[in-house]
């Protein structure tokens, strides 16, 4: 699906009518793709929701992000699920974690255009063979793996490195300030996405677009 790298931005706005401001800066900024985090919203209506992906008219993952993983959608898991379904019909490509149940995950994976199965753990960096099982349990039901760990150490953000290398179409990141060089190293490893930020981060240790950008155009990415 990518022809190489893409750096994507965040929208984490908490009022939908700064969410096209936002998307609009970052498009201006150099996006390739944006990630609209549905869950910032403090109210998100489905319906709106869908309007706003429709009136952004761009790349977009659409986003819903489970309180367990880093988010903060405060809803039901069914209504969670029934705003990536309604997102899905404009949104390029719905984010849906591996722990949501497989009911919805079904549910909403049928109604959407590209997958992105999703993992993230803000606690630790599991061991190589533990992320490799993640991710083939991610691409057994989706169109392509992301995993996101905390690591403690240099050498957990070098199993995050490793992980990519023996993987195909997975987005890895290390958080935190520790795994902030992974961000923008991942793409030469093949991760097919990295995330930047507009001004703020919305992950540990996010860099914004401006750095991101700077630090690719200098790295030679190959196959």
């Amino acid at each position: 699906m990518f022809e190489k790298p893409m750096i994507c931005v965040p929208i984490t706005e908490k009022n939908p009518r700064y969410v096209l401001q936002s998307a609009k800066k970052a498009i201006e900024l150099g996006a390739d793709i944006l990630e609209f985090r549905i869950d910032m919203l403090d109210d998100p209506d489905p319906d709106e929701v869908q309007q706003l992906i429709k009136d952004i008219n761009y790349p977009l993952i659409a986003t819903n992000r489970i309180q367990s993983e880093g988010g903060f959608f405060n809803g039901s898991e069914k209504e969670r699920a029934s705003i990536l379904i309604k997102a899905a019909k404009y949104a390029d490509i719905v984010d849906i974690e591996l722990q949501t149940s497989k009911k919805l995950q079904d549910e909403v994976i049928k109604a959407s255009k590209y997958t992105i199965i999703s993992y993230h753990d803000f606690k630790k960096t599991p061991s190589f063979e533990d992320l490799l099982d993640v991710i083939r349990k991610e691409k057994e039901i989706g169109d392509m793996a992301k995993f996101a760990v905390m690591p403690h150490n240099n050498k957990d953000t070098l199993t995050v490195l490793k992980v990519l290398l023996e993987v195909q179409n997975t987005i890895g990141i290390a958080m935190g300030d520790i795994g902030k060089y992974t961000r923008v190293i991942a793409p030469l490893f093949g991760s097919p996405i990295t995330f930047a930020s507009i001004d703020k981060g919305s992950a540990p240790g996010q860099l914004d677009i401006k750095t991101t950008k700077d630090i690719l155009s200098k790295l030679t990415v190959v196959d």
